[in-house]
C-alpha cells in the first residue's frame, strides 16, 4: 500500500486533487488546469510524494484523459468507480454536499479503504475497438434515419409507399419510376435522391467499418465471432468494454454487470425476483440482439425460450431467462479466449458442464436468479439438463 492517496475529482479543463496519508490525514490539496502547465504543476505536487498511488475517478469517462496522461509519465493509477466515491461522500460529515474539493477527498478515502479496485493501464486494442464500434453504432443510427426520412418521401410519391427492408438500389428503381410533373412532387423526388445517394454512402461505410472489426476481433484471438447471434460489432463491445475477463470471478458477477442477473425482491413467503434496469446497457444490448437472432433461426436457444413458455413464463420473462443464459454463454468463452482452465478466479468453474454456457446454445435449465456472491470452491451437485 503506497504511503499517501491522491485522489482526484476531473473535469474536462481542470482537476481538483488531494492528498491523503494512510490515517486519512490531508497532506496537500489544490485545482488544476489540464492544460500542459496545470498538469506539469500537478505531478510536481504529487511527485513530493515517493510512494504515491493516484486515484482517478471515472477512468473509463471524464477521467480517462487525465488518467492515461498519468499512466504515461510512469504514474500507477487506480479507477475509482463514481458509486463507490458517492457512497463515501454521503456516509462522511458535512450533509454529502457535493463540491470538487469534496469529491477528491471522497476519491482518495475509497482508493485508501478499498481493494481490488482496477489498476489503470495504457489504452490498447480494446480501445480502438471500443472507438471503431461507437463509430459503426453511430453509423447504424444515421442509416435508421436516413430510411425513416426516405421512407416519408416515397410515401408521397409511391401509392402504398416503399417496403420496410429497404436498400438504396431498390430505392433508387423505385423511384426512377416516378415522374411528377408539379413543383411539390419535383422537390420530393430530388430530396428523395439525395437521401438514397446518402444511404448508399452510409452502406458503404458500415460494409468497411464491419470488415475492419472483423479483422481486429479476429487480432485478438477471440472467438467470439462463432457464437451465433454475434457479429462483428458485438464482439467488438464485448472485447473492449469487458476487457479483462477475469476481473468477473464469475458468471453470476457477469452478469450482475451486464444487466441479466434478476434482483432478489422476496418478502416473507413469497420468493420473486425483478428485472434488472442496472448494468453495462451496451453488452446488454449485445445480448438482445444475440438472443433476437437466435429466436429467428431454428436453435437450441429458440427451442429453450419455448420450454419456458411451455413452462408459463410469459414472453417477456422467457427473453430475460433466454439473456441470461446467453450471458453464461459469453462468460464461458472470453474465459476460454483467455487461456483459463477449468476454473476461474475465485475458484469457480466459468460454467458446468451441464449448464447453459457448455455448449454453443444453452440447452439447461440451472437457476436463473444466479447473483454473485462469495467464491465457492467446493464441488456442486450438477443440475439436470432441462426436458
Amino acid at each position: 500500500m503506497a504511503r499517501v492517496i491522491i485522489g482526484m475529482d476531473p473535469h474536462k479543463r481542470s482537476a481538483t486533487i488531494e492528498v491523503v496519508n494512510d490515517r486519512e490525514k490531508v497532506l496537500a490539496q489544490g485545482r488544476f488546469g489540464t492544460d500542459t502547465d496545470g498538469y506539469q504543476a500537478m505531478l510536481a505536487l504529487g511527485r513530493q510524494y515517493k510512494e504515491r498511488l493516484w486515484a482517478v475517478e471515472g477512468c473509463n469517462g471524464i477521467g480517462r484523459h487525465i488518467a492515461q496522461r498519468l499512466v504515461a509519465d510512469g504514474e500507477t493509477v487506480v479507477d475509482v468507480p463514481a458509486k463507490l466515491s458517492a457512497r463515501a461522500r454521503m456516509f462522511a460529515t458535512g450533509q454529502g454536499r457535493k463540491t470538487d474539493p469534496v469529491d477528491a477527498h471522497s476519491v482518495a478515502v475509497v482508493a485508501l479503504r478499498t481493494e481490488g479496485l482496477r489498476q489503470v493501464t495504457v489504452d490498447d486494442a480494446g480501445v480502438a475497438l471500443r472507438l471503431l464500434v461507437d463509430r459503426r453504432d453511430n453509423l447504424g443510427r444515421s442509416r435508421t434515419d436516413t430510411i425513416n426520412r426516405l421512407h416519408q418521401l416515397l410515401l408521397e410519391l409511391l401509392p402504398g409507399g416503399a417496403k420496410k427492408f429497404l436498400s438504396a438500389p431498390q430505392a433508387r428503381a423505385l423511384l426512377n419510376t416516378v415522374r411528377p410533373r408539379d413543383i411539390v412532387g419535383r422537390t420530393r423526388r430530388q430530396l428523395a435522391s439525395e437521401l438514397i445517394t446518402e444511404l448508399a454512402s452510409i452502406d458503404k461505410k458500415i460494409k468497411a467499418a464491419n470488415t475492419q472489426l472483423t479483422e481486429l476481433v479476429e487480432a485478438t484471438g477471440s472467438n467470439l465471432l462463432g457464437l451465433n447471434g454475434i457479429g462483428p460489432s458485438g464482439a467488438a463491445r464485448l472485447i473492449g468494454d469487458v476487457g479483462d475477463i477475469h476481473r468477473f470471478a464469475s458468471r453470476g458477477h457477469f452478469a450482475s454487470w451486464n444487466g441479466t442477473a434478476p434482483i432478489d425482491a422476496s418478502s416473507g413467503d413469497q420468493q420473486r425476483h425483478r428485472l434488472s434496469r442496472a448494468g453495462n446497457r451496451r453488452i446488454n444490448r449485445v445480448l438482445h440482439i444475440m438472443a433476437i437472432v437466435q429466436l429467428r433461426n431454428d436453435t437450441e436457444g429458440r427451442d429453450y425460450y419455448r420450454r419456458k413458455l411451455a413452462a408459463g413464463k410469459t414472453s417477456m420473462e422467457a427473453m430475460r431467462a433466454l439473456k441470461r443464459r446467453l450471458s453464461d454463454l459469453v462468460y464461458k468463452q472470453m474465459i476460454k479466449d483467455a487461456g483459463a482452465g477449468e476454473t476461474g478466479p475465485g475458484g469457480q468453474v466459468g460454467a458446468t458442464l451441464q449448464s447453459s454456457a457448455a455448449s454453443s446454445i444453452p440447452t439447461a435449465g440451472t437457476s436463473e436468479q444466479s447473483l454473485p456472491g462469495p467464491a465457492n470452491t467446493q464441488p456442486r451437485t450438477p443440475f439436470l439438463a432441462a426436458s
